[in-house]
């Protein structure tokens, strides 16, 4: 059954859909927001949401990927194997340093969806080549709609978001 996002204020079905399937036995609602893929291939797993962003120089410890970015509230959480959601890059072009050390030491996400893609966040994702996806509208913007914790696959082919939710019966 296919049904528009209601919950979510009114976001025309074609930019968000929202419908229940059965996966692995467990019913779930997915909900698809669509951006642009920027670096194809398909993750999913646990997302972890930084809506005030990772400074790009000394932002994470690239060893262990913990995030040491004193601003942070995610502060002292771990990135590897997540999803890392964030509106773009914060601070200089240190980010493609540490996080393609991160990726170098094995601490990296599994992939990343940027709100809006700028210069740093670009330089990192070609370095990183992890599956991207950025430029979401406002109504879609994944540092809102996500939460820490949520289930999600990213497909940075198609430039989507989807975020699995089980279903109460």
């Amino acid at each position: 059954m296919r049904r528009a996002c209601i919950l979510y204020g009114q976001i025309p079905l074609y930019r968000c859909s929202s419908f229940r399937r059965v996966e692995g036995g467990v019913q779930v609602e997915k909900i698809v927001l669509q951006g642009r893929g920027v670096i194809p291939g398909i993750v999913e797993g646990e997302a972890l949401v930084c809506a005030d962003s990772i400074t790009g120089w000394g932002g994470i410890d690239p060893e262990t990927g913990v995030i040491k970015d004193y601003e942070n509230v995610n502060r002292g959480k771990c990135i590897k194997d997540t999803i890392l959601i964030m509106p773009g890059s914060k601070g200089s072009n240190g980010w493609s340093c540490y996080f393609g050390a991160a990726r170098a030491a094995g601490s990296a996400p599994k992939g990343w969806a940027f709100s809006k893609i700028d210069s740093s966040a670009g330089v990192a994702s070609a370095v990183m080549q992890i599956p991207t996806v950025v430029d979401f509208s406002k109504e879609e913007d994944p540092c809102v709609r996500v939460k820490t914790g949520d289930f999600v696959r990213l497909d940075g082919t198609k430039g989507t978001l989807e975020i699995l939710k089980a279903c109460s019966q």
